[in-house]
């Protein structure tokens, strides 16, 4: 949906502008608000995927479960059950911001910007995962220390916002206590089954 709006950001962070996303990402992206989000599974795994080949910025690259820009009036929640049903094909619930104070620059080899205030969220899978092959070239269910190792030791193999969003103190504490309450929900019954 290439003539979709975004929302662009002053330096205060406050709206002031739309841009059509099939023009908003250059070698001078101006600063738009868009949001990321880690996916978990009921056993507790969580959703790694590699973006597609046909992508603007950082294309094949690996990176968190899915991302993506509000519409103008589009509140953030409703922003992530939209682009979980478009990207994945799928359905979330227990969505939970982390931090809505994450922002990042980053330029990649063909010299795209991003320029991205960027709310982090945690959400659960509720149904099938269904991947748009113009989104997500391939994804693997992880567990969650094991993708914060992988970023550690190969930044370079991962997206820039993942890699920095893992390296940020309260983001990686609130995946942590996002896992944990997963984990005592299915201790206490309330999921059966193994690890996907």
């Amino acid at each position: 949906m290439n003539n979709e709006d975004v929302v662009l950001l002053d330096a205060a962070w406050q709206p002031c502008g739309t841009m059509p996303k099939n023009q908003v990402h250059t070698h001078h992206t101006p600063l738009h608000l868009a949001f990321s989000c880690y996916l978990f599974t009921p056993e507790g795994n969580v959703l790694a995927t590699r973006r597609a080949l046909s992508k603007t910025a950082w294309p094949g690259v690996w990176t968190n479960s899915f991302c993506g820009h509000p519409l103008p009036q589009e509140a953030l929640a409703q922003a992530v059950m939209r682009r979980a049903q478009v990207e994945l094909g799928t359905e979330v619930e227990q969505i939970t911001l982390l931090s809505e104070a994450f922002s990042y620059q980053a330029t990649d080899a063909s010299g795209v910007m991003e320029n991205e205030v960027c709310p982090v969220f945690a959400a659960q899978i509720k149904g099938a995962l269904h991947r748009n092959p113009d989104e997500v070239a391939d994804y693997a269910w992880v567990e969650l220390n094991h993708l914060m190792a992988a970023v550690k030791l190969t930044p370079f193999g991962f997206s820039p916002w993942m890699v920095s969003q893992l390296n940020t103190d309260a983001i990686a504490a609130g995946l942590k206590e996002y896992l944990d309450a997963i984990m005592i929900k299915r201790s206490a019954g309330g999921v059966g089954g193994g690890r996907q």
